[in-house]
């Protein structure tokens, strides 16, 4: 092929788009006039490359693709037969899947049946949840960049990133913020989180925000592994969160920081983080070796370069 690969995919998670535009493609993102959702093109939020392109929604029947990217179930079951000419809808195509089964952790069924699509699960958690018979199932973990920017760590408070909070309930954990909060100084970024957290954070300039709190954490019950976190744990911010899902393969207690399913517990462990800044110090250390191991991005951007050429050559 003597181009780069031409990829249209949606803008769903800014944040993975950012991460995963870092590779030797092209990445177009279609737009509508009221760039609502799915339909935002580049947006304001994120220092996209050249390599991102935006296109009117519209016109996208009318460009020339080398594979189709879906990041969510309306791309996947809508917005392709809405958007796709019907050659392009023969593109060989790969469905990242960044969430876990949210109606029931282990029988539900993932919606994508075609067994020409390539699946790609985030983590491994959400692979052994999801019940599918596609023959073509893959893993790539997170890969993330912060930029240098480490941990300090003379704030003696914790830090929650999570994205609105007050209205997403339990499984996202927002009655034990609450709980926590009442006992240990924690300050909350993200949208909508009025009135319970401070101004939004733009993405670029998180990770110099964060490095200053004692230690991060993470009250949600079920997710996928959160980039958040993965951020956090490059900056050096040690993980204070809970013992499941891909979060209890990644956190080891007393090293990186501490994870567990008893919140008085963990309330303890916090305590000790902002009581003993010199062991937060050695747990910050440790964390960011393991973020570094974990979560390169020239890794990851080796393995979608190497997926994707896969399916179009």
């Amino acid at each position: 092929m003597a181009h780069k690969p031409r990829i249209l995919t949606w803008h769903i998670h800014g944040s993975y788009l950012y991460y995963l535009s870092k590779g030797d493609y092209i990445i177009y993102v279609p737009f509508n006039p009221e760039r609502g959702a799915r339909y935002v093109g580049r947006g304001n939020t994120f220092p996209f490359g050249e390599n991102v392109i935006e296109v009117p929604a519209n016109e996208v029947r009318n460009l020339e693709f080398d594979l189709i990217l879906f990041q969510c179930d309306e791309n996947y079951l809508e917005d392709q037969y809405v958007i796709l000419s019907s050659t392009q809808q023969q593109l060989p195509k790969i469905y990242i899947e960044h969430d876990p089964p949210w109606q029931h952790p282990c029988d539900e069924i993932h919606p994508v049946t075609n067994p020409t699509v390539t699946l790609v699960h985030v983590t491994h958690f959400n692979s052994l949840m999801w019940k599918t018979t596609l023959p073509d199932v893959r893993i790539i973990p997170h890969g993330v960049d912060t930029h240098g920017v480490t941990y300090n760590g003379k704030l003696e408070k914790g830090i929650v990133v999570i994205n609105n909070l007050p209205s997403r309930g339990r499984m996202l954990g927002s009655d034990l913020f609450e709980r926590v909060r009442e006992q240990i100084p924690l300050d909350l970024i993200g949208m909508g989180n009025e009135p319970w957290g401070l101004r939004e954070v733009l993405h670029p300039r998180l990770p110099e925000f964060i490095k200053d709190y004692r230690f991060f954490f993470n009250p949600i019950r079920y997710t996928s592994l959160g980039l958040a976190i993965c951020e956090a744990m490059m900056v050096g911010l040690p993980v204070v969160g809970l013992a499941t899902t891909e979060l209890s393969t990644v956190i080891e207690n007393g090293k990186t920081g501490y994870i567990g399913l008893d919140i008085d517990q963990l309330v303890v462990k916090m305590k000790m983080l902002l009581d003993s800044p010199q062991h937060a110090e050695q747990l910050s250390m440790q964390a960011q070796q393991k973020a570094q191991e974990l979560f390169d991005i020239q890794r990851f951007v080796k393995q979608w370069e190497y997926l994707i050429n896969e399916k179009i050559n």
